[in-house]
């Protein structure tokens, strides 16, 4: 008989999970809470409008490739790849855009417009990223963070000097660069990691690479489209993908757990992958003999940002947008702060429109635009309710309105609101969060929560609560190192 691997969740990492391990050879079922498979990935579509739910910035393409490639497959096999350029927007103001193009050679230009000289130490500044994405890429992510011995190769050791693990990029940054605009635009990625730039390792000059050179991309129809051909793979593999099962309880004797239990029925498994919010998993699936962590190591964690979310269907065609706008034409360290150091609902936020609409027509219908508006705020705040998201929506759109010189909610004639309460009550998100775990010094490699369960010998995790860390590329790259380490401890046969 095949071994069995029954899946809890299918994100991004946990159809990855479920691809990999079928290609080896193990019987996989995959269950999911929700309608359709994807996770914080979803879609929905209302009056003629196709909404992302989630994620919207498709970076690190060769991650993408990477993975299909395991299966002899592409991404074009799925869909329809595009790069954008301008890769985004960013508005500071007034009469104030920058536009980010996809070439190197422009954003050189773009470089000596705002600082005379400053395309010479991007280009260092580059040249130094790439290392780092390459190390990273190579030596680190795919390591399963077992131990801190995974580390102990000199050549890796020796990098972690050049990998500047020990300085803040902010730091990095501002060595190199005056203009408070570029130090802006440079800081920007690592926004979502869960500190602030000058609490965030150098390392993650990694994500400019990424950005600047790898560029940004979109998958044609919408980021659901990844989910779509993940999904597709795994039926081909023949990964059963079983929809709207909840998962209520993992049944463990004897330190083995022999089945989970769903709100339909129960499923029997030889190995069961988490791939559904890890501190859920552990605090709620379990007995309190079984578990991981405890609930004051959980509380300890430093989470990454959680979002109030708004998508909105316009009855006319918007003037002036990209496909990725940032709003930056507020007091960048101080909605930083009131992310991560004193939890609070900010005062004047920054923002991101998405307005997939401009490059994808098949997204809203004729003459029509699609807007997706997301808002970062700190994980666990209490208050969410309809008031405060009517607030934020108010102060959003008027910025979005002066910066466009026009009405838009006016014509706004489907929306909807999606924040803390949502996340906790769809995939059971800790504090409500969007992204996972803060990547921060010490929740790096072997120190974020462990992919195996130390005390259920058969249970193991997956996704961006643990290694390699929040996004989509950590997130395939995760279920991955997970059917790795399954394959070695369960081997099939």
């Amino acid at each position: 008989m095949p071994t069995k691997v029954t899946v809890i969740g299918s994100g991004f990492s946990g159809l990855s999970a479920a691809a990999t391990l079928a290609q080896k050879g193990y019987k996989v079922t995959v269950l999911e809470k929700n309608s359709v498979p994807g996770g914080r990935a979803r879609k929905f579509e209302a009056e003629g409008f196709m909404f992302d739910m989630g994620p919207s910035w498709y970076w690190m393409p060769d991650v993408f490739e990477q993975f299909f490639a395991r299966f002899g497959k592409s991404p074009t096999d799925y869909y329809e790849l595009i790069r954008l350029d301008p890769s985004y927007t960013v508005v500071f103001g007034a009469n104030h855009r920058m536009d980010v193009p996809a070439s190197i050679e422009g954003l050189y230009a773009l470089f000596e417009q705002y600082e005379p000289g400053s395309s010479q130490q991007l280009r260092r500044f580059l040249a130094e990223a790439k290392y780092k994405y390459e190390t990273g890429m190579n030596d680190f992510v795919h390591k399963p963070g077992n131990s801190i011995l995974e580390f102990a190769d000199v050549r890796i050791l020796l990098s972690l000097f050049r990998l500047q693990m020990f300085q803040s990029i902010s730091r990095h940054i501002r060595k190199l660069f005056k203009n408070e605009y570029l130090i802006q635009l440079l800081e920007f990625p690592v926004l979502f990691l869960g500190a602030t730039p000058q609490k965030t390792p150098a390392l993650y000059s990694l994500m400019n690479y990424a950005d600047m050179v790898l560029g940004t991309w979109y998958p044609m129809g919408g980021m659901y489209k990844i989910v779509e051909g993940m999904a597709k793979l795994c039926t081909e593999l023949g990964v059963d993908i079983r929809l709207e099962e909840e998962v209520k309880q993992i049944y463990v004797p004897n330190g083995h757990a022999s089945k989970v239990i769903t709100s339909k029925g129960e499923y029997h498994a030889d190995v069961v992958v988490a791939s559904a919010d890890y501190q859920h998993v552990d605090q709620q699936l379990l007995e309190p003999a079984q578990r991981n962590y405890s609930a004051s190591y959980w509380e300890s964690r430093v989470m990454a940002p959680s979002s109030l979310l708004f998508y909105l269907g316009v009855s006319k065609r918007l003037r002036g947008l990209r496909h990725h706008n940032l709003f930056f034409d507020a007091d960048f360290s101080r909605h930083a702060r009131e992310i991560y150091e004193t939890p609070s609902w900010p005062a004047e936020p920054l923002f991101y429109v998405c307005a997939p609409s401009v490059t994808d027509p098949s997204v809203a219908p004729e003459g029509c635009e699609n807007l997706f508006i997301l808002i970062p705020l700190a994980p666990g705040l209490q208050d969410d309710d309809d008031a405060i998201r009517e607030k934020y929506y108010h102060k959003v759109m008027q910025r979005l309105e002066q910066h466009l010189g026009e009405d838009v909610r006016s014509y706004v004639r489907y929306r909807r609101s999606y924040a803390h309460r949502d996340f906790q009550r769809d995939y059971h998100a800790f504090k409500g969060n969007a992204y996972g775990l803060a990547n921060t010094l010490l929740q790096t490699a072997f120190l974020k929560p462990k992919l195996k369960n130390r005390k259920v010998s058969n249970l193991f995790y997956t996704g961006q609560l643990t290694t390699p860390g929040p996004g989509v590329p950590p997130s395939l790259i995760s279920g991955q190192v997970v059917a790795n380490e399954i394959s070695k401890a369960f081997p099939v046969g």
